[in-house]
């Protein structure tokens, strides 16, 4: 599988270890930075890894940032995206298996790198059951209405 990973300064040091471990798990791995602990915002980092998603480029993706809630919040503005923070096991399973969750997002501040792995592991080893579907359309749906009505609103406001 092909799994981009991204990160900002706060969160750039577990990039690297689980980097390594998705490598070794022998997934490629297409890394959206940061490339240093050098200061850096994580929105950017976030969306270009929701939109090689979004895109079909990379299959999953995972984002850290200091609490991982940061850069979840923003990959979730890409539209289609759904993702999700987790820092157990239990949950990056569910994010997959009931929310279909293109994208897990840790806390470098929050988890250690060995169960961080674990989570990625959780997360990368099960597959979208399908048994929430009509849940997920419901968000999906819900979300197709909003951006028609923001196109509908931009095309008035233009005239």
């Amino acid at each position: 599988m092909k799994i981009g990973i991204g990160a900002d300064h706060n969160g750039y040091e577990l990039k690297e270890t689980l980097k390594k471990f998705i490598e070794e798990t022998d997934h490629e791995v297409v890394d959206f930075g940061a490339h240093s602990s050098d200061a850096v915002d994580y929105p950017d980092i976030a969306f270009n890894v929701a939109e090689a998603v979004s895109e079909k480029k990379i299959e999953r993706g995972i984002l850290v940032c200091g609490t991982g809630l940061g850069v979840a919040i923003a990959a979730n503005k890409y539209p289609g995206i759904r993702a999700a923070t987790t820092h157990d096991t239990y949950s990056a399973e569910r994010a997959q298996l009931s929310n279909n969750a293109q994208i897990i997002a840790l806390g470098a501040q929050v988890i250690g790198p060995e169960s961080a792995k674990k989570v990625v592991a959780a997360y990368l080893n099960v597959a979208w059951s399908g048994s929430s579907q009509r849940k997920v359309d419901q968000i999906v749906d819900k979300e197709s209405q909003f951006l028609d009505q923001n196109f509908k609103d931009a095309a008035k406001s233009s005239c």
